[in-house]
């Protein structure tokens, strides 16, 4: 029986174990220009115990930008400062992929360079509030992509994947879910498109092909994830029946041969195996635990085949050394909510690891 602490092959590299740890945006990129400190270092090191690391979202543009202190790979200078980051984590003998996050309509032009506002594939507004610097403000309403602006997204994302090589990452994860940019492009209430980006089920996944097909063409599919997640509310977007639009995506993507798929699972569970069956490659889940974090129990789901690899959030942001913790049943430090996003090392680098 493979349990959760077997090794397994990702995209010709060997990781030690099966348990990847979640993206999670902490936003503390104080650095110049958007660029990951030495202390983004220190807390990835600390959890290269992980079969692989997925890092927090990284912006491939400065348009992509959604939250206050994010980091980028779009300069020579952010490549520089994430190298520092790979090295640490490789030093420690971790695996570790750069989630590429653009925002689109989720943000705010005070976040932004000087005249640029958020995007989307349609001038829908999302509803609710984003954080700034200045405090929570009202979402705006997106600029609508063209077609050379979208040309020129797609190539951002490949840019900034050649980047993510350059910095050391060992691959990248795309990032469609959670009502960010490509996301947007698969759900009806924020693609109102009627060209070829949108309308019908070919037209809304057309996006997310094209951004697979252009990153794994620049630094090889075998080191480029997908991140999906269907049904999800979260950023307003309403999916109301996403088997139809997944079940095609995946389709197409099949023949990509990408490094692996994960799913953030929503509500509706029945959907899950139904993705596992039609992915022929790695699966890696993130299973539907609200209000709870990932526990121990999902452990299980390695042993009975519903994914290869298993995906922990808050749990690894306050377990450094969460392998060691599962695999002994604990104990478990409970992570501090106050201290999610922003601050210093406090909530972020100073959680204990259990005695040697």
């Amino acid at each position: 029986m493979t349990t959760a602490f077997d090794p397994i092959v990702l995209g010709g590299k060997h990781l030690a174990n099966r348990l990847v740890m979640a993206p999670m945006t902490r936003s503390r990129a104080y650095g110049p220009g958007a660029e990951p400190t030495e202390l983004m270092a220190t807390y990835y090191a600390q959890r290269a115990g992980a079969g692989l690391i997925v890092t927090e979202g990284i912006q491939p543009s400065p348009l992509g930008q959604g939250y206050p202190d994010t980091p980028g790979l779009h300069t020579a200078g952010q490549v520089r400062a994430w190298r520092t980051v790979t090295d640490a984590v490789h030093r420690e003998g971790g695996a570790i992929y750069a989630q590429l996050m653009h925002t689109g309509r989720i943000g705010h032009p005070s976040l932004l360079p000087d005249g640029l506002v958020p995007v989307g594939p349609s001038a829908v507004t999302a509803k609710g509030q984003v954080f700034t610097h200045e405090g929570p403000k009202e979402f705006v309403t997106p600029k609508e992509l063209t077609e050379a602006e979208i040309r020129q997204t797609i190539a951002d994302f490949a840019d900034a994947a050649r980047n993510a090589v350059a910095a050391g990452f060992d691959g990248v994860e795309l990032h469609g879910a959670n009502g960010y940019l490509i996301h947007q492009f698969l759900a009806p209430n924020t693609n109102h498109r009627t060209d070829a980006w949108g309308g019908d089920t070919e037209g809304r996944i057309r996006f997310a092909v094209e951004v697979a097909t252009a990153v794994a063409e620049a630094i090889g599919s075998d080191r480029v994830g997908l991140r999906i997640s269907p049904g999800n509310q979260f950023n307003d977007i309403s999916e109301d029946t996403p088997d139809e639009v997944y079940l095609a995506l995946l389709d197409r993507l099949a023949g990509l041969d990408l490094a692996y798929l994960h799913l953030m699972e929503g509500p509706n569970r029945d959907l899950t195996p139904r993705l596992r069956k039609v992915w022929p490659g790695t699966f890696v889940l993130n299973p539907f635990t609200y209000p709870d974090a990932t526990g121990p129990d999902a452990l299980g789901l390695i042993e009975d085949g519903s994914a290869d690899m298993v995906a922990y959030g808050a749990l690894f942001l306050a377990n450094p050394d969460l392998p060691r913790r599962l695999a002994s049943g604990g104990p478990f430090n409970n992570p501090d909510k106050a201290t999610f996003y922003g601050g210093d090392h406090r909530g972020y680098t100073d959680y204990p690891t259990l005695p040697a």
